[in-house]
């Protein structure tokens, strides 16, 4: 398998540098820490074990990460689609065994094991791209509603209730994120989250026992 991989940088105030970017694997990285993201990604490269394109996108205007990773997925081409966040440390053959992974008939969203979740949810995922084109009506990856919480929830369990979810817990792909236990979840995606787990995400998810796996 091909290992070449490469690292790219765009800004927020020049997104159409990104505009008809093809790669057959596409991973985005909003990023307010450039440095910090050039080295994330410097390693993500290294130890991909697999050829992949990481678009690290600066946020100088405050987009946020949601919309960063909506624009970028709908402004480029390709058949697996990624993101990932700016504090990233990956395992060996992260990405090789991510694509292993989701050549399995019917897979279609790979969840990393990033320390967290251990691969249960995609807080940091790669997805088949024509699955992701076809969840919601604007093309967009995740759903637009969420400032920065519980999108990446909401897309596994679209993808546990089709029975497209896989992950392996040998490609890790962590956070480094050292105050994550001492920072708040944004309260009104809380509360956004939990009304649309009462409409079963628009009758999308109708299994209790995935409606109930996050609160």
């Amino acid at each position: 398998m091909q290992t070449q991989a490469s690292i790219q940088l765009v800004t927020t105030a020049d997104m159409a540098a990104c505009k008809g970017l093809q790669a057959d694997v596409l991973l985005v990285m909003p990023c307010t820490d450039v440095p910090m993201a050039r080295r994330a990604a410097t390693h993500m490269v290294q130890r991909a074990g697999a050829s992949g394109h990481v678009l690290l996108v600066e946020d100088l205007d405050h987009w946020g990460f949601i919309r960063i990773v909506n624009h970028v997925f709908k402004a480029t081409l390709g058949r697996y689609f990624g993101y990932v966040a700016q504090d990233a440390f990956a395992g060996r053959q992260w990405l090789a065994l991510a694509l292993e992974a989701l050549k399995r008939p019917g897979k279609s969203l790979f969840g990393f094991n990033d320390g967290k979740w251990h691969g249960a949810f995609a807080s940091f995922g790669l997805a088949e791209r024509q699955w992701a084109s076809e969840n919601y009506p604007g093309g967009d990856f995740f759903h637009p509603s969420y400032a920065r919480h519980y999108a990446d929830v909401e897309l596994s369990l679209l993808a546990m209730s089709q029975g497209r979810y896989i992950h392996d817990p040998r490609s890790v792909l962590v956070e480094v994120d050292w105050a994550k236990d001492s920072t708040a979840v944004d309260p009104q995606d809380r509360a956004h989250y939990r009304a649309r787990v009462a409409a079963g995400f628009e009758g999308r998810v109708k299994s209790p026992e995935l409606l109930n796996l996050v609160a």
